[in-house]
C-alpha cells in the first residue's frame, strides 16, 4: 500500500510561521562554487582508472588480475585453484554464459571435484546453507570505484548479497566498462536510473575487499565478518 500523509502543507506552514519563515513550495538545489567531487580524476581515461584500481588494491589487500574475455576462464580457474577450489557458490546471472564461464563451470569443475551451487531464489534457507559452507563466492561488479577499489554489486533475486558475504574467499569479476572514477559517478549512475523509472536492486553492497575493522584500537584485522581473501578479475570488454 501507498502511505497518504494528510495536512502536510499546513503543518509544515504553521511551523514556518512560527518560526517566523516564509513557508517554501519549491526548492533550488544550490550551486556551489568548490565541486572537488567532479575534479577527482577527471576525464582520466578506462586505462588509467584500472592503474589507479590496481594502486588502490595494493592498500586493501585485494589480488586483482586483468584479463580478456577470450582468457577469462583460463585466469578464473587459476584463482579458483590458488583458493583451494572445493566448493563455488555464484549468482544466478546469464553473464556467466556470455563470458563463456558454462563449460569451466558445469563440466571442468565438476571433473576436479569441485561442487557448484547457483543461487536459487525458491530455495531461500538452501541458498544460506550453501553460501555458508562454500570456499568462493562469484559475483560481478555493476559499478567500480577506482579511487577507493570498490565493487559495487546490486542484490536482486537471482543475486543474494550472501553470495559476497558468507564464503571464506571472494572473486569479484569486473568488466572494464564498469569502472569510474569514484562515489560521485556512481550516485548520479543509481539516480539516473530511479529518474528513468528503472527498477533498482533492493539492496545495493559497497564492497572494498575483503571484511576488515580496525575498531579496536585502530589495528586493523581482516577477515572479521566476512571474506578474509578476495580477488578482483578486471576484464576487458570494451
Amino acid at each position: 500500500m501507498t502511505g497518504i500523509i494528510e495536512n502536510r502543507d499546513a503543518f509544515l506552514s504553521k511551523i514556518a510561521q512560527q518560526l517566523g519563515h516564509t513557508p517554501k513550495t519549491e526548492l533550488t538545489r544550490p550551486t556551489w562554487q568548490y565541486q572537488p567531487q567532479d575534479r577527482v580524476l577527471k576525464g582520466a581515461t578506462k586505462d588509467e582508472l584500472v592503474k589507479v584500481l590496481v594502486e588502490q588494491c595494493k592498500n586493501i589487500q585485494t589480488e586483482i588480475v586483468i584479463t580478456n574475455t577470450a582468457n577469462l576462464p583460463v585466469d578464473l580457474q587459476k584463482v579458483v585453484e590458488n583458493y583451494g577450489g572445493q566448493s563455488v557458490i555464484t549468482w544466478k546471472d546469464e553473464r556467466f554464459q556470455s563470458y563463456d564461464l558454462s563449460s569451466l563451470m558445469t563440466e571442468q569443475w565438476p571433473r576436479e571435484s569441485i561442487q557448484l551451487y547457483e543461487w536459487d531464489s525458491e530455495q531461500p534457507e538452501e541458498n544460506i546453507r550453501q553460501a555458508e559452507k562454500a570456499n568462493i563466492g562469484i559475483t560481478i561488479s555493476e559499478i567500480t570505484l577506482a579511487e577507493s577499489g570498490t565493487a559495487v554489486l546490486f542484490s536482486e533475486k537471482d543475486k543474494g548479497r550472501s553470495v559476497s558475504f558468507l564464503p571464506e574467499k571472494s572473486i569479484i569479476l569486473i568488466p572494464k566498462s564498469t569502472i569510474v572514477p569514484r562515489m560521485t559517478q556512481a550516485a548520479r549512475f543509481i539516480s539516473e536510473k530511479v529518474r528513468n523509472g528503472e527498477q533498482i536492486a533492493s539492496c545495493i553492497n559497497f564492497i572494498t575487499g575483503p571484511s576488515n575493522s580496525a575498531d579496536i584500537e585502530m589495528i586493523l584485522i581482516v577477515g572479521v565478518h566476512g571474506p578474509i581473501k578476495a580477488t578482483y578479475i578486471v576484464i576487458e570488454d570494451q
